[in-house]
């Protein structure tokens, strides 16, 4: 699943990029441990929420952790470690911090040497999973009303599919265990393990043979679907579905374990209507030391960049004040239960997508209830009586450039489901609407299902479903602002508590994303993809310096965050005639800074206008 709630080392996260941008995260580590090597010992106590405007030349240090902490979120939003090839003996300092903060600290030389080898391979503590017990009981987390409830015994038969590659194998042998141990017997029909082409050894030899022996107790109870090639998670789930024979599908990670009751709540709720896309609850295995992590519960939605995201139940919820319902979702974070035929009926997942995500998020928003009705037929949620522990671990190993695949992913969804919300997408991937350079391949087939399903436009699901999700309909050109005068150099967001504006060599992550709109606003960094997360911070003047405040706040107070900006020309605030421009400074590493002074000659230009504007 792509949704995480832990952050990776600025260190691990250089080590992930490719090309420029792994060069400049480097350097920009080397600098800062430079910086801070050369200013002492610095002990950072906790966040600093304020910071007064005319206070620019204290907390250096500070600035500079809070940078560091800004970029590394930024860069894991975009990218997932890249896995060790089997056999690398190169052990990071960074990733041996992170496997042995909490466990280990008992072990040998040689004994860590191995854990962490096998850590940097499958990115989760496999030493200490090989010597757990593969039929470990873990904690009942179901709110206290689920124990009471009873279900019919005629439920429908489920297949549970687990898709795995180069997985270790206690691993997916405790994921069997658990669904075996915790699914009553006359409603788990078959398991399928689908091995999109491991080439871990172990998995072709003992995976074999366990299955083997399982299966001459229980003839065929367990299938083996093996790639020739790898296909990527999206094509594997549908390999996985069409061995099932069960009339409901389970897909499933095959580094998940099942808890008590899992299954009779789900199963009941697809047995009352066949139109229903569920999924359960997920805690987290910590990917050290493998406890469990209770998390709080939540529906499940996107973003604009169509990562996914935890979400706080709707208030509808809430207000029946029972923690045992449904939760209603506007979109899937991956692994989901569905009726197997309907699946088949609503075009199953979109097999044109590349390796990783998006999928989940293409699904959520196809499928609709029919009181109220999602797009084009059936309904999303979540069961809280239904919980299975997942592990979150440090990086996957389907591809070393999922970033790629996951933006590829998202534009194709973009062009078939969104209507004139796509442009959203195309702005928080910071790529061109037109001519972007990144072939999304064919989508007439999607577009075709579309029609036929007869599904709504996005901008209903918008108003209805996913009504926390924040639009930017006045967004008119968008991405990195540079000056003639240091084409090289970015308007960046800078430390994200400091409230004031920097130049950085440009890289084009989050930190750099800017957006001017047609009320003549400059947002500088991420938007915020729903209500429920702070405020964009806009460019505001305030007494003749930029900083960035929360647009809401500087907008109410009548604060001077109005810009004339041409394409080419100035930026110019409109109530102080002072225009944004770049002047040397010793003080910075790159010899200017930002300031508000009188408009002289200086030419900025944005990446990226949307088309029909003209800026």
């Amino acid at each position: 699943m792509a949704c995480t709630r832990r952050t990776k080392t600025l260190v691990s996260t250089c080590v992930i990029l490719s090309g420029m941008t792994n060069i400049l995260c480097l350097l920009y580590v080397g600098w800062i441990t430079n910086y801070v090597s050369n200013n002492g010992n610095v002990k950072v106590a906790g966040r600093t929420r304020e910071k007064k405007f005319d206070d620019d030349n204290r907390g250096e240090t500070l600035k500079i952790i809070e940078r560091l902490d800004r970029l590394e979120s930024v860069v894991n939003q975009h990218i997932q470690e890249k896995p060790l090839k089997d056999g690398d003996d190169t052990a990071d300092q960074s990733l041996s911090d992170s496997l042995f903060a909490h466990w280990g600290h008992d072990l040998g030389p040689e004994s860590r040497k191995v854990a962490l080898k096998k850590f940097q391979y499958y990115g989760y503590n496999s030493y200490l999973s090989d010597r757990l017990s593969l039929d470990r009981a873990i904690p009942d987390l179901r709110p206290d009303g689920c124990r009471n409830i009873s279900y019919p015994s005629s439920l429908p038969q489920v297949s549970i599919i687990f898709i795995f590659v180069n997985e270790a194998l206690s691993v997916i042998l405790r994921s069997v265990h658990s669904v075996i141990h915790w699914t009553p017997s006359h409603l788990l029909k078959e398991i399928i393990l689908v091995d999109d082409n491991s080439n871990n050894a172990e998995l072709s030899e003992h995976l074999q043979r366990f299955v083997d022996e399982t299966n001459q107790q229980r003839p065929d109870f367990i299938k083996v679907v093996r790639h020739d090639r790898q296909e990527g998670l999206i094509r594997s789930r549908v390999s996985g579905w069409r061995a099932a024979t069960a009339p409901v599908v389970a897909l499933f990670d095959a580094h998940v374990e099942f808890s008590v009751g899992w299954a009779e709540p789900i199963l009941h709720r697809i047995k009352e209507d066949r139109t229903r896309v569920v999924s359960p609850s997920f805690d987290n295995i910590k990917y050290d030391t493998f406890e469990i992590e209770e998390y709080p519960l939540s529906a499940q939605g996107f973003d604009w960049e169509l990562w996914c995201r935890y979400l706080n139940p709707p208030k509808s919820w809430w207000t029946q004040k029972n923690q045992t319902a449904p939760i209603r979702s506007p979109a899937l974070i991956g692994c989901f239960v569905v009726d197997r035929e309907y699946f088949r009926e609503i075009g199953l997942l979109d097999e044109g997508m590349e390796v990783y995500g998006g999928e989940n998020v293409e699904l959520g928003i196809r499928v609709r209830e029919i009181h109220p009705v999602w797009l084009c037929g059936g309904s999303v949620e979540v069961m809280p009586c239904s919980r299975i522990a997942h592990i979150e671990r440090a990086h996957k190993p389907y591809t070393e450039d999922l970033a790629n695949h996951v933006r590829r992913n998202a534009l194709r969804v973009a062009e078939v489901w969104m209507d004139e919300f796509k442009s959203h997408v195309y702005m928080a991937w910071n790529v061109p609407q037109q001519d972007s350079g990144i072939d999304i391949g064919d989508i007439r087939e999607r577009k075709a299902l579309r029609e036929r399903l007869r599904c709504k436009p996005f901008s209903w699901f918008l108003k209805n479903i996913y009504s926390e999700m924040r639009t930017y309909t006045e967004t008119i050109a968008y991405g990195v602002l540079r000056n003639s005068l240091r084409p090289d150099l970015c308007v960046d967001q800078g430390p994200h508590s400091d409230n004031i504006p920097i130049l950085y060599i440009c890289h084009g992550l989050t930190p750099q994303n800017v957006y001017y709109t047609s009320s003549q606003q400059l947002h500088v960094g991420g938007l915020s993809p729903t209500i429920d997360d702070d405020d964009n911070k806009c460019l505001v003047d305030v007494n003749g310096r930029p900083r960035l405040l929360e647009c809401s706040y500087a907008s109410n107070k009548h604060m001077k965050l109005s810009w004339l900006f041409t394409q080419g020309g100035s930026i110019e605030n409109r109530k102080s005639k002072h225009c944004l421009e770049l002047v040397e400074s010793t003080q910075v590493d790159h010899g200017y800074q930002l300031a508000l002074q009188q408009c002289s000659s200086q030419k900025w230009t944005i990446t990226n206008i949307l088309p029909g504007n003209v800026l």
